[in-house]
């Protein structure tokens, strides 16, 4: 097969989306890969690994997109690149179509093969291509929330650990998933007040079995959040629906219950946010205030530490995308199970049923079905 890895061109997006050791791999395969130039440097790799590698470097993503089958990303396609793609071509990447209905319909209209990282599932219905970004994302959570809560970037004015004498900063943490659980673990590290709050009661025992004694679990109910939003320093979004939109957990209203210089982190912004009035922002432009209230909502985290996040993404994403190259989309699909969860869009058709509820739009099962005969 033929695969391309385009440069990301998303704000700040350093990450890659294949290593050399990735080209590497599939050269051995028998695949022919074609990279952007400077695709990799962002995360550390020069075009000269790439081509010692076995890689073929082109000088322009308009290049790369034209003779490639497969397009291996790391983030979704913008709409600079909607008119670069291809009927039939396949794309491998983080797509979040719940949060954007112009993707959704662009896709839909060039007949391109969306395989979402974000959707493919294991049989205990892990998300194994979500968990290394969601490790980073959570840690970072608390590495950027406590820098905002310094007093000139508009925060509280708080250290995280406190000090002898001064009591510690509250966090509470919405969601125990991979997200929460990492940004849960920072924070009681850094010496904070934690709250952990879950749905899930076998996840809360889990999670009080493993945290240290500066953590405490919690129902999530309304009740319970707008209790902790008024005494809590730092509020991390981490909640997940699979391919759908996130739940909003904190509302416009529910702002005036926190204190000026609160900081919040939605880290579940690129799947709509679980906090109303969070709207995705950039690494060039991370924060804005509402109601005195610093927002962080960076769609890319991962982005801003890119070495460790391009190599922990191609360790997930590297097996499946060999699988995708030696047997074809329907195949791969219809032997694994994992691969077959991922199809988001195909054939100008939605496939994943919490898209088509997203916007409104027919899901169509049956076209699943004709797929897995293939």
């Amino acid at each position: 097969m033929i695969i391309g890895v385009p440069k990301e061109i998303k704000n700040n997006e350093n990450r890659v989306a294949l290593t050399p050791a990735g080209v590497s791999e599939m050269k051995k395969h028998g695949h022919t890969v074609y990279v952007q130039a400077t695709a990799g440097l962002g995360s550390g790799f020069g075009d000269d690994e790439y081509a010692n590698a076995g890689a073929v470097v082109l000088g322009t993503i308009e290049e790369v997109y034209a003779i490639a089958e497969m397009i291996i990303k790391v983030k979704e396609p913008i709409a600079s690149e909607y008119p670069l793609i291809k009927k039939d071509q396949l794309l491998f990447t983080y797509f979040h179509f719940a949060s954007s209905e112009p993707l959704t319909h662009a896709m839909l209209e060039k007949g391109a093969v969306c395989l979402a990282y974000e959707t493919v599932e294991k049989a205990d219905r892990s998300l194994p291509l979500l968990v290394p970004m969601s490790e980073v994302a959570g840690r970072m959570a608390i590495q950027q929330g406590a820098k905002y809560l310094e007093k000139p970037l508009k925060g509280r004015g708080i250290l995280l650990g406190g000090v002898p004498g001064v009591p510690p900063a509250k966090v509470l943490v919405l969601g125990g998933g991979i997200v929460g659980t990492q940004a849960a673990k920072m924070a009681a590290g850094l010496g904070a007040q934690v709250t952990i709050m879950d749905l899930s009661l076998p996840r809360l025992r889990y999670l009080d079995d493993i945290m240290p004694a500066n953590v405490n679990t919690e129902m999530s109910n309304h009740y319970n959040i707008t209790k902790a939003i008024a005494t809590a320093d730092l509020i991390v979004g981490a909640v997940l629906i699979p391919g759908a939109k996130a739940p909003h957990l904190i509302t416009r209203d529910m702002l005036k219950l926190m204190r000026p210089g609160t900081v919040v982190v939605d880290v579940a912004v690129d799947q709509g946010g679980c906090i109303e009035t969070c709207t995705p922002t950039t690494h060039e432009n991370p924060t804005f205030i509402i109601d005195d209230i610093v927002h962080y909502c960076v769609a890319n985290m991962p982005g801003a530490v890119p070495y460790t996040s391009t190599l922990a993404l191609t360790n997930a994403t590297l097996p499946y995308a060999v699988q995708l190259a030696n047997k074809g989309w329907k195949k791969a699909c219809n032997e694994n199970e994992e691969l077959k969860k991922g199809l988001n869009i195909a054939n100008g058709k939605i496939l994943y049923k919490g898209v088509a509820e997203a916007w409104n739009l027919p899901f169509n099962e049956e076209l699943v079905l004709t797929n897995a005969q293939c």
